[in-house]
């Protein structure tokens, strides 16, 4: 592997997955925090309201999402990979920052929830385009032999950003009594995102443009129809990003719920499996991303779609009944090795598909709309069919969209020997 280094390429590889780390932790550390601050920028007198007044806005995040993916796509197409990772990072810290220091309701009043929905707009647009940016990125500075393997700590970031958030939470509770988080002890982990956006966004001031994007050639036309030369392509992004986007958070974020309200977990018991569960997920992806160097990219998105489709359904029963330990955890590892098949290699397979001049944004905007419609919305249909006395139809919903997921694969050239990448 030594040999087949570009010089830099590790630096390269580093400086794109700690972004990533930072902006997901920035993402996460929200939804984490949010019982704790949501009551400071609303009215008094009703925490339920508050929650969900915060859940809104968190919601409102995903819908900037493919906003995001379009102006930091286009971005990284025209200016290029660095330009756009850097904007990124940057977007992030103010929305980190404007959270850390925002007034609360009793000082400003209904300005409060404004500035805190301002904020979560600004990185709902970060988020949006961090993907496209650093899928390309990575894709394009890691050499054809271990392209599988490097491109994977995108994940493993993404991953990593969400159990930061959820480390620091445990950490604050350890040390602070539940008034002194929720009077200030909130506005650390925004503080921290912002720092830690900074050293980034230095770190990242200090990269290589891709060789790829410098030698690429803009054809005529506008940048839409350039985009929508690509109709195949942008399809099976959207396809494999609705199962697999569907599969990922119905498998972490909903699934501490779901263990509390089907399984009849404790809110403790639910929490410690997941963040054991995410650990091991974290560290399947670069194992799971060099298997696709050698048996190729397609074979593993096949893979995922053939077993998601087949195991959602009894997967998802016999965690309703499970029991708190190793047999609900080992179920947990197990749905999320799966997945990884998936993960590990869902920004590269679509960076490979796509030419240089357009791939940013032929990568961002169709999984950007894939995770705001079915990634984003399934806590909702779930607890919507739940609601309706219907939980397993929710099942049978995650099972057809692994089967479009499945098609997607089927229809899909092995980008491993058809690597675009490989012909800039």
């Amino acid at each position: 592997m030594a040999g087949d280094r570009k010089p830099g390429q590790l630096r390269q590889i580093f400086g794109g997955a700690a972004g990533n780390l930072v902006e997901w932790y920035d993402w996460y550390a929200y939804s984490a925090f949010a019982l704790y601050f949501g009551p400071r920028f609303f009215p008094p007198g009703d925490d339920l309201a508050a929650a969900l007044n915060s859940a809104a806005i968190f919601a409102v995040g995903f819908l900037m999402r493919p906003i995001g993916s379009w102006l930091l796509g286009a971005w990284a197409d025209k200016r290029g990979r660095k330009s756009a990772l850097t904007v990124s990072v940057a977007m992030m810290c103010t929305g980190s920052l404007m959270i850390a220091v925002a007034p609360t309701y009793d000082d400003v009043g209904l300005l409060a929830p404004a500035i805190l929905l301002l904020a979560r707009l600004v990185q709902g647009l970060s988020v949006g385009g961090e993907y496209g940016a650093s899928a390309t990125f990575m894709s394009e500075v890691a050499r054809a032999k271990w392209r599988g393997f490097l491109a994977s700590f995108q994940y493993v970031t993404l991953v990593g950003g969400q159990l930061l958030a959820l480390a620091l939470l445990v950490l604050l509770q350890s040390l602070m009594d539940d008034a002194a988080l929720k009077d200030w002890g909130w506005r650390i982990p925004f503080v921290v995102g912002a720092a830690c956006a900074v050293l980034v966004f230095w770190l990242r001031t200090g990269l290589h443009e891709t060789e790829a994007f410098e030698n690429a050639v803009i054809p005529p036309g506008t940048l839409l129809q350039r985009l929508l030369a690509h109709p195949r392509e942008l399809l099976i992004v959207l396809a494999l990003t609705a199962g697999g986007s569907l599969w990922f958070y119905t498998f972490t974020t909903y699934m501490q719920k779901y263990l509390v309200l089907s399984a009849g977990w404790t809110k403790q018991e639910a929490t410690s499996a997941s963040a054991i569960a995410l650990l091991a997920y974290a560290a399947m992806q670069p194992l799971f991303g060099a298997a696709s160097d050698l048996l190729g990219r397609r074979t593993l998105l096949v893979s995922f779609g053939i077993m998601a489709t087949l195991a959602t359904v009894p997967a998802l029963t016999a965690l309703g009944t499970a029991k708190p330990g190793i047999e609900g955890l080992a179920m947990m590892i197990g749905c999320l090795a799966i997945l990884s098949c998936y993960t590990s290699i869902s920004g590269l397979v679509k960076a490979e598909m796509f030419p240089a001049h357009i791939r940013a944004l032929g990568v961002g905007m169709p999984y950007a709309l894939g995770v705001a419609i079915f990634g984003g919305s399934a806590e909702y249909v779930a607890l919507a069919f739940k609601g309706a006395g219907l939980e397993s139809g929710f099942f049978w919903y995650v099972t057809g969209m692994s089967g479009i997921a499945l098609t997607a694969a089927l229809a899909l050239p092995d980008t491993k020997a058809n690597s675009r990448i490989e012909t800039d």
